[in-house]
Protein backbone atom coordinates (compact mmCIF):
# COMPACT_ATOMS: atom_id res chain seq x y z
CA UNK A 1 0.00 0.00 0.00
CA UNK A 2 0.93 3.65 -0.78
CA UNK A 3 1.14 5.76 2.13
CA UNK A 4 -0.50 9.12 0.36
CA UNK A 5 -1.11 12.33 2.23
CA UNK A 6 -4.63 12.12 3.67
CA UNK A 7 -6.23 14.56 5.74
CA UNK A 8 -9.68 16.41 6.60
CA UNK A 9 -11.24 18.54 4.65
CA UNK A 10 -12.52 21.61 4.97
CA UNK A 11 -15.87 23.10 3.40
CA UNK A 12 -13.96 26.13 1.74
CA UNK A 13 -11.66 23.38 0.10
CA UNK A 14 -14.38 21.44 -1.25
CA UNK A 15 -15.12 22.97 -4.50
CA UNK A 16 -15.26 22.29 -8.40
CA UNK A 17 -11.70 23.09 -8.56
CA UNK A 18 -10.55 20.10 -6.62
CA UNK A 19 -12.34 17.67 -8.35
CA UNK A 20 -11.00 19.46 -11.66
CA UNK A 21 -8.30 16.21 -12.63
CA UNK A 22 -10.37 13.31 -10.61
CA UNK A 23 -11.09 11.01 -12.95
CA UNK A 24 -14.51 8.81 -12.02
CA UNK A 25 -14.35 6.75 -14.99
CA UNK A 26 -15.25 2.69 -14.36
CA UNK A 27 -15.93 0.39 -16.70
CA UNK A 28 -18.44 -1.71 -15.22
CA UNK A 29 -19.47 -5.46 -17.06
CA UNK A 30 -21.24 -7.23 -14.84
CA UNK A 31 -23.28 -6.28 -11.20
CA UNK A 32 -24.83 -8.21 -8.37
CA UNK A 33 -28.46 -8.31 -8.41
CA UNK A 34 -30.95 -9.87 -5.74
CA UNK A 35 -33.03 -12.60 -7.78
CA UNK A 36 -35.14 -14.54 -5.35
CA UNK A 37 -33.52 -13.70 -2.43
CA UNK A 38 -30.04 -14.84 -3.98
CA UNK A 39 -27.42 -12.40 -5.15
CA UNK A 40 -26.62 -13.42 -8.79
CA UNK A 41 -24.17 -11.56 -11.22
CA UNK A 42 -25.97 -10.31 -14.22
CA UNK A 43 -23.78 -9.06 -17.23
CA UNK A 44 -24.84 -5.47 -17.27
CA UNK A 45 -22.33 -3.04 -19.11
CA UNK A 46 -21.69 0.32 -19.21
CA UNK A 47 -19.29 3.14 -18.36
CA UNK A 48 -19.86 5.29 -15.96
CA UNK A 49 -18.16 8.65 -16.03
CA UNK A 50 -19.19 11.92 -13.80
CA UNK A 51 -20.26 14.81 -15.92
CA UNK A 52 -19.72 18.31 -15.23
CA UNK A 53 -23.01 18.87 -13.03
CA UNK A 54 -22.47 16.01 -11.65
CA UNK A 55 -19.26 17.21 -9.90
CA UNK A 56 -21.54 20.49 -9.16
CA UNK A 57 -23.96 18.16 -7.18
CA UNK A 58 -20.86 15.85 -5.61
CA UNK A 59 -19.69 19.30 -4.18
CA UNK A 60 -22.76 20.28 -2.72
CA UNK A 61 -22.89 17.02 -1.27
CA UNK A 62 -19.83 17.55 0.64
CA UNK A 63 -20.48 20.48 1.80
CA UNK A 64 -23.53 19.57 3.32
CA UNK A 65 -22.09 16.69 4.71
CA UNK A 66 -19.07 19.24 6.58
CA UNK A 67 -21.95 21.28 7.51
CA UNK A 68 -23.94 18.66 9.17
CA UNK A 69 -21.63 17.28 11.59
CA UNK A 70 -19.93 14.98 9.06
CA UNK A 71 -16.51 14.20 7.78
CA UNK A 72 -14.79 14.67 4.31
CA UNK A 73 -11.51 13.09 3.38
CA UNK A 74 -9.25 13.71 0.69
CA UNK A 75 -5.97 11.96 -0.53
CA UNK A 76 -3.89 13.88 -2.23
CA UNK A 77 -0.46 13.29 -4.96
CA UNK A 78 1.49 16.43 -5.47
CA UNK A 79 -1.85 18.62 -3.87
CA UNK A 80 -3.69 16.58 -6.63
CA UNK A 81 -6.81 14.97 -4.98
CA UNK A 82 -6.75 11.17 -6.05
CA UNK A 83 -9.27 9.83 -3.64
CA UNK A 84 -12.08 11.27 -0.99
CA UNK A 85 -14.55 9.66 1.47
CA UNK A 86 -17.15 11.00 3.57
CA UNK A 87 -18.91 10.07 6.23
CA UNK A 88 -22.09 11.77 7.44
CA UNK A 89 -23.35 12.79 11.18
CA UNK A 90 -26.51 11.32 11.50
CA UNK A 91 -27.09 7.44 13.85
CA UNK A 92 -30.04 5.38 12.16
CA UNK A 93 -30.88 1.96 12.36
CA UNK A 94 -32.69 -0.05 15.52
CA UNK A 95 -30.62 1.36 17.85
CA UNK A 96 -28.89 4.00 15.98
CA UNK A 97 -25.79 1.89 15.23
CA UNK A 98 -25.30 2.68 11.93
CA UNK A 99 -23.22 5.58 10.15
CA UNK A 100 -23.11 6.17 6.38
CA UNK A 101 -19.86 6.07 4.76
CA UNK A 102 -21.78 8.06 2.26
CA UNK A 103 -18.63 8.40 -0.97
CA UNK A 104 -15.92 6.56 -1.14
CA UNK A 105 -14.21 6.93 -4.80
CA UNK A 106 -10.50 6.60 -6.25
CA UNK A 107 -9.29 8.65 -9.18
CA UNK A 108 -9.09 5.69 -11.58
CA UNK A 109 -5.10 6.06 -12.41
CA UNK A 110 -4.62 5.64 -8.65
CA UNK A 111 -6.74 2.30 -8.31
CA UNK A 112 -5.07 -0.58 -7.01
CA UNK A 113 -2.52 1.37 -5.07
CA UNK A 114 -4.46 0.93 -1.29
CA UNK A 115 -6.10 4.28 -1.48
CA UNK A 116 -9.64 3.27 -1.21
CA UNK A 117 -8.79 1.00 1.65
CA UNK A 118 -7.25 3.97 3.45
CA UNK A 119 -9.78 5.96 3.15
CA UNK A 120 -11.93 3.24 4.35
CA UNK A 121 -10.49 2.76 7.71
CA UNK A 122 -10.21 6.77 8.52
CA UNK A 123 -14.35 6.44 8.12
CA UNK A 124 -14.26 3.54 10.32
CA UNK A 125 -11.96 5.40 13.14
CA UNK A 126 -13.86 8.03 13.06
CA UNK A 127 -17.51 6.51 12.93
CA UNK A 128 -15.67 4.20 16.65
CA UNK A 129 -14.46 7.41 17.99
CA UNK A 130 -18.50 8.88 17.42
CA UNK A 131 -19.77 5.78 19.28
CA UNK A 132 -21.18 4.35 16.41
CA UNK A 133 -21.54 0.24 16.27
CA UNK A 134 -21.47 -0.32 12.42
CA UNK A 135 -20.82 1.60 8.88
CA UNK A 136 -23.21 1.29 6.49
CA UNK A 137 -22.94 1.59 2.54
CA UNK A 138 -25.26 1.72 0.07
CA UNK A 139 -22.29 0.82 -2.40
CA UNK A 140 -22.30 0.53 -6.53
CA UNK A 141 -23.29 -3.17 -7.64
CA UNK A 142 -20.33 -3.77 -10.23
CA UNK A 143 -18.27 -6.81 -9.55
CA UNK A 144 -15.34 -4.69 -8.93
CA UNK A 145 -16.96 -2.55 -6.01
CA UNK A 146 -18.11 -5.46 -4.29
CA UNK A 147 -15.25 -6.97 -4.62
CA UNK A 148 -13.58 -4.24 -2.73
CA UNK A 149 -15.77 -4.14 0.09
CA UNK A 150 -15.93 -7.80 0.73
CA UNK A 151 -12.56 -7.74 0.85
CA UNK A 152 -12.22 -5.30 3.49
CA UNK A 153 -15.20 -7.36 5.62
CA UNK A 154 -18.42 -6.02 4.76
CA UNK A 155 -21.53 -8.01 4.55
CA UNK A 156 -25.06 -7.30 3.31
CA UNK A 157 -26.71 -5.17 5.63
CA UNK A 158 -28.75 -6.53 8.63
CA UNK A 159 -31.23 -3.60 8.87
CA UNK A 160 -31.66 -1.38 4.90
CA UNK A 161 -31.88 2.43 5.41
CA UNK A 162 -34.86 2.33 3.18
CA UNK A 163 -34.61 6.03 2.39
CA UNK A 164 -31.35 5.36 0.74
CA UNK A 165 -32.54 2.61 -0.95
CA UNK A 166 -34.98 4.63 -2.50
CA UNK A 167 -32.33 6.73 -3.84
CA UNK A 168 -30.49 3.70 -5.35
CA UNK A 169 -32.32 1.04 -5.90
CA UNK A 170 -29.79 -0.81 -7.43
CA UNK A 171 -27.14 -0.29 -4.43
CA UNK A 172 -25.79 -2.94 -2.61
CA UNK A 173 -26.54 -2.08 1.22
CA UNK A 174 -24.10 -2.97 3.23
CA UNK A 175 -22.36 -2.74 6.89
CA UNK A 176 -19.07 -3.56 8.56
CA UNK A 177 -19.28 -4.19 11.97
CA UNK A 178 -16.53 -1.27 13.92
CA UNK A 179 -14.90 -3.82 16.26
CA UNK A 180 -13.98 -6.22 13.80
CA UNK A 181 -10.67 -4.65 12.99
Amino acid sequence: MIKSNIRKLTKREINKALFSNFNREQRVTRCWRKAEGEWVLKDIAFTENWRDDQYEELVRYLVNTVDTGGTVWGVFKSERLIGFASLENKFFGSQSQYLQLSSIHVSKESRGEGIGRQLFFEAYKRAAEMGAGKLYISAHSSEETMAFYHRLGCVEAKEYNETLVAQEPYDCQLEYVLDQQ
